[in-house]
Parts: structure tokens; C-alpha cells; sequence
């Protein structure tokens, strides 16, 4: 049996004959006829009892008209779910980044995704920070927010924005009197570091390793909040970027100074794979990413 069979059931057994179906069924009075006739003799039994005024379901008709009922039900549900996808109305996107202090932008744009896109369902990955890319390729991850692009052909690079990597300093550090930093000067000073390993943090990673230079002491703090009350104590220097300070620089106990001639400048990507490219709603969940970071 045919799914047009059985919607053909269940509009007769809905509008109770055939005659009132016609409209929705976009058949002529004959053909509608015809089929009926053709599924009751494959079938081998009566599906309606025939009456001046309505057609009511036999038992067997029953029985096909209920599952005629489940079965477009789920057809129905799914071809709006793929129209949905196809539209960017609807999907699921599983984001990460490369870095703790990429997360305090994610709520409230989470929140404003929600309004605009009530059918996208996104999710924060947290056990994919430091590897988003590799997640990615293990398909456990969707978007994975990056500034060190791996040359992977299966990875589409989308760029979000520039931002630059500032060194964070006391009030009254004898490096707040430099314009620049050079390697040498953070040779010897304490540095704060959100988490290891050590190869992905920037300034050591892009700045200190190609001159083979290394802070004096190394101290891991997960969050940002205590990392700069340790700045402002004297207890070391940290390094972040300046669109990450935002929300924590108004502040006279801390100073931030460039690091190098032209500055630690960082581009940060969305990574997706090359089969997702062509997904609406992620095209349209990256555009607005961009715009929000841009703000």
C-alpha cells in the first residue's frame, strides 16, 4: 500500500465520502473511485459502509485508517523538519572554542538566538575547549571558535574578527612605563595563565617559544575574575585580549601594554566542516556571531 492510498482512506473517512474529499484530495470523483475500488480488492475486504448521507469505517477499514493516521503524522512532522533545516529555521549546533575567556560573549547571544531562532537548538561543549578542531573532525562538535586554523582541507574557516592580546599589569609595574613589550621583558615575571597546555596560550605560543624565551613561573587560574585580583595584588602578569578585558579594565590598579612592535594580534575564525557549508542555520547562526562580536 501506497502512502497516497492511504491518504486517500483517511480523507474519505475525515470528510465522510468521497464527494466533499475531492477538494483536498485534487482528484476527479472517478479516479478517487477507481483507487478505493483497487486498495478494497487488494486488500480483500470492504473499507467503508456506503450510505445515502455519510460513509462510515468497517472494522478493517478502522484499523487503516488508524495507522494511515500515524504514519502520515510522522511524514507530515518530518518534511517540516527538513523544511525547517532547508529554511534555517530549525537544527542543532554544538559549539566550542579554544579558550575559557571565549565564553562570557556565549550566554547572552545564546539568549538572543533564541528569540530570533526558537527551533535552533545550540549547545556549549565545554569538554572541547583547547580542541575544537579536532573535535570537529570527530564530528562531535559543529562550530569551533579558533584563532590557529589547521590547513585540513575537510575544514571550512569562516573569519569572525581581529582582536589583540595585551599584557595585563599592575599599577606602578615597572613595565607600565614601556610602550612595548619584547620577549626579554617577560623572562623572569610570573606569568597567570588561565590553563594549560602551555602551547595554547598566545603570547607563549605566537611570542615567547619562536624567541625560545620562557616566563620565570607559570600559574594556572581558571577563572578571570581571580587571575586579575592576583594582577592587581602584584602577584604576576597576565596576558588577554582586549575585547575579553572589556568587562574587567575600568579599573585605575590595572594598566595593559602592547606586546611587541606591531602588537599580538589574533584572528579569530569559525571553523566548520565543508559539509555543513551549505546549512542555512549556520550560515545565519555565524552571521549573527559576527555581528554580535563586532559590537
Amino acid at each position: 500500500m501506497e502512502l497516497r492510498h492511504l491518504r486517500i482512506i483517511k480523507t474519505i473517512a475525515d470528510e465522510k465520502g468521497i464527494t466533499k474529499s475531492l477538494g483536498k484530495l485534487f482528484l476527479t470523483q472517478s479516479a478517487v473511485s477507481h483507487q478505493l475500488r483497487d486498495i478494497e480488492e487488494r486488500l480483500g475486504v470492504k473499507l467503508f459502509y456506503r450510505t445515502r448521507k455519510q460513509w462510515i469505517l468497517t472494522e478493517e477499514g478502522k484499523i487503516i485508517y488508524d495507522t494511515a493516521t500515524k504514519v502520515l503524522d510522522e511524514i507530515d512532522n518530518a518534511t517540516e523538519k527538513i523544511n525547517d533545516l532547508r529554511n534555517g529555521h530549525a537544527g542543532v549546533i554544538r559549539i566550542s572554542t579554544e579558550c575559557y575567556t571565549s565564553y562570557h560573549w556565549l550566554p547572552a547571544f545564546m539568549v538572543k538566538m533564541k528569540l530570533l531562532y526558537p527551533r535552533l537548538d545550540v549547545k556549549i561543549v565545554m569538554e572541547a575547549t583547547h580542541k575544537p578542531l579536532q573535535k570537529l573532525l570527530d564530528n562531535e562538535l559543529d562550530i569551533g571558535i579558533t584563532s590557529d586554523p589547521w590547513p585540513d582541507k575537510s575544514i571550512k574557516y569562516i573569519e569572525l574578527f581581529k582582536d589583540e592580546v595585551m599584557a595585563v599589569v599592575p599599577a606602578g609595574h615597572p613595565l607600565t612605563a614601556k610602550k612595548q613589550l619584547n620577549a626579554d621583558d617577560i623572562v623572569g615575571q610570573v606569568l597567570i595563565i588561565h590553563s594549560y597546555p602551555l602551547d595554547t596560550v598566545t603570547v607563549y605560543q605566537h611570542f615567547l617559544k619562536p624567541e625560545q624565551k620562557e616566563p620565570g613561573q607559570i600559574i594556572a587560574v581558571p577563572l578571570t575574575e581571580v587571575a586579575l585580583e592576583m594582577v592587581k595584588a602584584g602577584m604576576g602578569i597576565m596576558t588577554m585580549p582586549l575585547w575579553a578585558l572589556k568587562p574587567f579594565t575600568a579599573t585605575s590598579e590595572l594598566n595593559l601594554v602592547r606586546i611587541g612592535p606591531k602588537g599580538l594580534i589574533r584572528t579569530h575564525y569559525a571553523a566548520i566542516r565543508h559539509e555543513d557549508a551549505g546549512k542555512k542555520y549556520m550560515i545565519d547562526f555565524i552571521d549573527n556571531l559576527k555581528e554580535e562580536l563586532l559590537k
